[in-house]
């Protein structure tokens, strides 16, 4: 006699935790692509492939120059799974609370204001220079994350969660540095447009819209008139994440797991680390050093983005997280010591993406000003990366499944 047949299982919903882990891993990944993607950037500008690799980055398609479409476009879409990744935390995740947010809060904003500090101290003769005050201000969450994965068990998940946190903040931070500093000429109408656009997928998301079609729809509407409008069309992506759903109803609680939001997240992740960022990275990173005097290597922006970076940014964020703890506003990172946040605070000055991009949006007009940044960003990026990773290399210990310490050689 056959036995009944059961009923299928439903499939288990993904815990939060589980699409952090995600996130982890992806971005971890992507930051070691976006590394090969820079290399091969700075290989190529030094090299006879530099005129052809100049060239076709200046290649009008459409009416927009190549990198202005990888600029202007492609990151629209890195800002929108930045603003996808910064509601989530704020809303359901690591950053759903005060207190989660007060050491990462309070490090990330260190960790802004010391570089920048730096920064206007090898500038402030020079006004035209002082405009990338901000570039050193940024954490590149793929590259910091790339690096610490490399170190494996040897990093307690705590302090990896601590550094998304700080890395989720400081780009929100940087999101709102290019809002208010780096816009010049608006136009009212586009503005206007963009409002009533704003308007329509705020109605959306109150009336439960779940579909992702009429939001990206109006996505790119508000993209082409942010574009036309004098503000930087990228900040589009960052409204636009705003307006997705992270719950199925309005004010509800149910499976948040399956929403717009985290199915826009999902979709978006491989796409941007392992395309868009590396598109970026391959643009912007090459710099050529035929010709160029030790002047152009040692000049203001150079050091104050380099030093900015590596200096101001160990500084800031572990100041800022040691004051936190030591005011008994925050707690330490479980099973992480101080000399593994000060490695984790060194990491926090690899700046490459949001500093690149920093950068484009300080010196417009000034290809010497731009290559100079990107001297500063990748030389600041690299002492910082091997620095961070050498000491979380010799304070980790390695840990089992039990989470118990193990000999590793």
């Amino acid at each position: 006699m056959k036995e009944p047949r059961r009923p299928m299982a439903l499939a288990p919903r993904r815990p939060v935790l589980s699409l952090l882990r995600d996130f982890l891993d992806h971005s971890a990944s992507g930051g070691l692509v976006l590394m090969a993607a820079a290399a091969l950037a700075l290989i190529v500008a030094n090299t006879g492939l530099a005129p052809a690799y100049f060239h076709a980055l200046h290649a009008y398609i459409g009416g927009l120059s190549l990198l202005h479409w990888i600029n202007d476009g492609l990151m629209a879409v890195f800002f929108l799974l930045v603003g996808l990744e910064i509601k989530r935390e704020m809303l359901d995740g690591q950053l759903a609370s005060w207190g989660r947010r007060t050491l990462p809060g309070i490090a990330a904003l260190g960790g802004m204001a010391v570089p920048a500090l730096i920064y206007v101290g090898f500038a402030h003769g020079d006004p035209e220079a002082l405009r990338g005050w901000a570039v050193p201000a940024a954490t590149d969450i793929a590259f910091a994350l790339g690096v610490i994965s490399l170190l494996g068990q040897r990093v307690p998940a705590s302090l990896k969660i601590f550094l998304a946190a700080l890395a989720i903040l400081d780009d929100l931070g940087a999101v709102v540095i290019i809002a208010i500093f780096y816009t010049d000429s608006l136009s009212l109408l586009a503005l206007g447009a963009d409002g009533v656009i704003l308007v329509l997928l705020f109605l959306l998301n109150r009336a439960g819209t779940r579909q992702l079609w009429p939001y990206l729809l109006l996505g790119a509407l508000l993209w082409f008139f942010m574009l036309q409008s004098g503000v930087h069309a990228t900040l589009a992506g960052v409204l636009l994440a705003l307006c997705i759903p992270l719950r199925h109803r309005p004010g509800g609680a149910d499976d948040t797991a399956n929403s717009p939001l985290h199915r826009l997240e999902h979709g978006l992740t491989r796409w941007v680390n392992f395309l868009i960022l590396p598109i970026f990275g391959f643009a912007n990173a090459g710099v050529s050093f035929v010709g160029m005097s030790p002047e152009a290597l040692l000049g203001p922006v150079s050091l104050g983005v380099g030093l900015g970076l590596f200096i101001g940014k160990q500084i800031g964020v572990f100041g800022g997280a040691w004051l936190a703890v030591k005011l008994g506003v925050a707690e330490r990172p479980a099973g992480a010591t101080w000399p593994q946040i000060y490695g984790t605070a060194l990491l926090c000055g690899i700046g490459f993406t949001m500093s690149l991009f920093i950068g484009l949006l300080a010196f417009p007009t000034h290809p010497e000003m731009q290559d100079a940044v990107k001297i500063g960003v990748l030389g600041g990026s690299v002492v910082s990366a091997l620095c961070g990773a050498a000491l979380l290399r010799v304070t980790g210990r390695a840990l089992d499944a039990r989470g118990e310490a193990v000999r590793v050689s």
